[in-house]
């Protein structure tokens, strides 16, 4: 009897010791290691270096990086019927070589692939001894791009020489940690006949039905000839077997097979805020023709269709995401490791990242392309959870040569991660790089590459070719950004600018580089797929990251902290027209989460406005990997910023809001639901102890998914006095503020805010009473509880107006007369009285 094909782990047993390089003294002795793990992991677990994310940890632990390392240890084995037995590595950190019994078995150069050796014939009976040596991830970097010639790229270390996590040579938000190790599992396969080597399928609706098709590669055992079969079933929602049995093909003898079969009905798979998740199980399963099971897999899909409408139009070339045919406003997050040291994320922590961004009214999450291939576990939870991915293949900021040993490299691990990847109902998008078209226009490259190749190859031809054979149902594009037209002759670009924010992708980084955040209302791109404003985590996490005394804006931990080239001072001017900049350090930190939080928001519900010439809008970021001041919305302590909140609100699915428009003002009303949406718009201009001046009513009548834009007359739209006036228009609940002022140049007083507070189910019930006008106002209830979570923010009230909100948290009731201490009850008020 066959003995089907199972996975066996190698997983105890490890030690780790440095072989060569600077490291300090006694750690060439073997230590305990875990795999999957990786050095950092456990030189912290065995007490050996401090916290790499705290303080200037990260300086002092650089010579990591510099060290080859070595892992070892032992396993029995015992002889069985198999007709092969293989060494699988699921993941390499990243250039090792591999022996087994004192004999080289293979080496590895490439952290984004598996690799598989065939060591039956290496394998003893009894004790066997396995080594994985790793070299120095910064200098075989060095290396390589001397070796391939040195490109243009956006940092320092040549993060482009090696098929490696360019963000763990350090970012502008992230560490450099230079990481090695075993980062997914190590094991034996064995197996007999044949295995399935590659298994593709896709699942299409098709009218009320669908239909399955299930590609396999098959790999045979040595000798190994007779023929196979593979069976195909199907089970979820409305599926009976009696009118959908599976299939079987029999009887082959070649190296692959397909399989379709008809499902007369299906649910339709939506992303999230457009319906439901209903997911299908495809069971394929690799028999001899006596039906002895050799081997089994399965994949869970979703029946939808998916298209990116790039149909040029008289204002340029819009970039619209289609799903089943409904066109999908995006509303999206750009998306990082979500940890520095990537072994720690767990399958729970990209839940609760997942579940985070849903409570922030999010649909998209874009993958971007100088982190990983994200794994199985994030794209299950968001095929589970309906939220929306989009995957770069991993080049970012740089110029990449196209010559061996990279091209082999390259083109190994896009085989296999699209072939892995693109069964997910959530999958909308695989980009060939990150800003490397538009870096090659614009940043100089032409010159210092004086004629070096630096990636075309991949993203014009490569990717475009592996795409149409085995995942022609995925749309693809060359870049981030991009404009459809964009094109490559083999000497030049050609067609439309990458960055043309009329075609396409666009990425808008002048704003936080150069200009106010308010110029973002200069710009109506088709679709935005980066920008974003900088601002510090919350405070429970900065001063646990950070033991400066005294912590300032710019004392060493804080520099540390701030990875971007002049972010203080870019922080400091973005304020500025806005907000004076304060002394105090709580001061400060609360004033640039503000202005951040402000900043995205107000980008946010302008590019909204303009649906459906703009379809979506992807904020620069939704996490951190350690605790920094970044972009984040979520900071690396997993806590959210008030920026989470200004996400919230922006993308939430009714809004109003107030917009310059042909030299006056608009209340644009957006309506992203299901549902028609009838009401009257009611717009005052107010003073602000809130007597009104100006009122204007008109009944509206939004279709679902209708944005409509409804002009000010001048009574409301014009201020008598622009630093003590307001405007506030809404529908129903729903309602947007206008000021014609900044704060800093307005008569905003004192915040006069009375708190109640009750003990509720989850946490504490806050009711917010205004005395005075009071702008965004926000708990930074992790003052008060370290684990607490307020379920709003950026709150703007009216004199005599209430809120109710949750502040989510163990134990008993949070006390009224904590949470109203004047650090943890924040407002732009005090920002300008102060």
């Amino acid at each position: 009897m066959t003995t089907p094909l199972a996975f066996r782990p190698i997983d105890t047993g490890w030690t780790l010791r440095a072989s060569a390089g600077p490291a300090p003294a006694g750690f060439d002795a073997a230590l305990p290691a875990v795999v999957p793990g990786c050095v950092h992991t456990d030189l912290l677990s065995a007490g050996l270096i401090p916290d790499p994310f705290l303080d200037d940890n990260e300086s002092a632990l650089a010579w990591i990086g510099l060290v080859d390392w070595t892992y070892a240890t032992t396993f029995e084995w015992t002889r069985d019927a198999a007709d092969r037995t293989d060494l699988v590595f699921q993941g390499l950190d990243t250039v090792t070589t591999i022996r087994l019994n004192g004999r080289e078995v293979g080496a590895t150069a490439n952290q984004h692939r598996s690799y598989r050796f065939d060591v039956r014939d290496l394998l003893i009976e009894g004790e066997n001894e396995l080594v994985v040596a790793f070299r120095s991830p910064i200098k075989y970097a060095n290396e390589q791009s001397v070796a391939l010639g040195v490109r243009p790229r956006a940092y320092g270390l040549p993060n482009d020489a090696i098929r490696k996590s360019a963000c763990s040579y350090g970012w502008d938000w992230g560490i450099a940690t230079y990481t090695s190790g075993m980062v997914k599992p190590v094991g034996l396969e064995s197996w007999s006949v044949a295995r399935l080597a590659e298994t593709r399928v896709v699942a299409t609706p098709a009218g009320d039905g669908g239909v399955v098709e299930v590609d396999v590669m098959i790999e045979r055992a040595p000798d190994a000839s007779e023929p196979v079969s593979v069976s195909v079933t199907i089970d979820g929602p409305g599926i009976d077997r009696d009118t959908v049995p599976g299939v079987v093909v029999g009887g082959f003898g070649g190296d692959s097979a397909r399989v379709r079969i008809d499902v007369p009905s299906v649910e339709r798979w939506w992303p999230a805020g457009y319906g439901a998740q209903p997911l299908y199980t495809v069971e394929v399963t690799l028999r001899t023709m006596t039906a002895e099971a050799l081997d089994s897999t399965r994949r869970t899909v979703g029946f939808r269709d998916v298209r990116w409408d790039m149909t040029p139009d008289e204002a340029g070339t819009p970039f619209t995401l289609v799903v089943n045919d409904q066109p999908v406003f995006v509303k999206g997050v750009n998306w990082i490791p979500d940890d520095a040291l990537t072994v720690r994320v767990t399958r729970d922590r990209v839940r609760r990242r997942f579940e985070q961004a849903l409570d922030a009214n999010l649909n998209l999450i874009r993958v971007w392309g100088g982190g990983l291939y994200e794994s199985d576990d994030f794209y299950e939870l968001a095929d589970e959870l309906g939220l929306l991915t989009w995957q770069d293949f991993l080049f970012a900021c740089a110029a990449y040569a196209e010559e061996d040993p990279l091209r082999s490299e390259v083109e190994a691990e896009a085989r296999e991660n699209i072939a892995r990847l693109a069964h997910h109902a959530s999958l909308v998008l695989l980009t060939g790089n990150n800003e490397n078209l538009w870096g090659y226009e614009d940043w100089g490259w032409k010159l210092r590459l004086d004629g070096k190749t630096w990636g075309a190859y991949y993203y014009y031809e490569l990717f475009p070719a592996l795409i149409a054979e085995l995942a022609a149902h995925v749309p693809y594009a060359p870049g981030s950004p991009f404009s459809p037209g964009l094109g490559w002759d083999g000497e030049q670009q050609t067609g439309p600018h990458p960055n043309d924010e009329q075609h396409g992708s666009v990425h808008l980084w002048e704003q936080w580089n150069r200009f106010d955040w308010t110029t973002y209302r200069q710009h109506t791109p088709r679709f935005v797929a980066e920008f974003g404003w900088q601002g510090p985590p919350t405070w429970s996490t900065l001063t646990r990251s950070i033991g400066d005394d005294p912590l300032t804006p710019e004392s060493p931990g804080m520099i540390v902290h701030q990875k971007a080239g002049e972010g203080n001072v870019k922080l400091t001017n973005g304020l500025l027209p806005h907000f004076r900049l304060p002394e105090a350090m709580e001061d400060w930190h609360w004033a640039m989460q503000l202005n951040q939080a402000l900043a995205v928001r107000t980008a946010l519900e302008h590019f909204r406005s303009w649906a459906p010439h703009t379809q979506g809008a992807i904020v620069w970021q939704l996490n951190d990997c350690w605790p920094v001041t970044s972009w984040a919305a979520i900071d690396g302590d997993e806590r959210p910023k008030p920026l989470f909140y200004g996400l919230k609100n922006a993308f939430a699915p009714r809004v109003v809001t107030i917009q310059p428009r042909d030299g006056g003002l608009a209340a644009v009303v957006s309506n992203d639901t299901a549902e028609a949406w009838t009401g009257e718009l009611v717009a005052r201009r107010l003073g602000f102890a809130g007597d009104e001046r100006g009122r204007f009513a008109v009944a509206v009548s939004l279709a679902p998914r209708e944005t409509a834009t409804v002009a000010l007359p001048a009574d409301v739209a014009t201020a008598a006095d622009a630093t003590g006036e307001l405007i506030v228009a809404g529908v129903d609940d729903v309602r947007g503020f206008w000021f014609f002022a900044e704060p800093r140049d307005s008569s905003l007083g004192t915040a006069d805010v009375e708190v109640a507070a009750e003990a509720a189910e989850s946490g504490t019930l806050v009711t917010l009473t205004a005395r005075s006008l009071v702008r965004d106002l926000t708990l930074l209830v992790d003052k008060v509880d370290p684990d607490a979570v307020a379920s709003d923010a950026l709150i703007t009230l009216l004199p005599g107006e209430s809120t109710t909100l949750l502040v989510r948290h163990e134990g008993p009731a949070l006390a009224a007369s904590a949470l109203s201490d004047a650090r943890v009850l924040r407002t732009a008020n005090e920002l300008v009285t102060s």
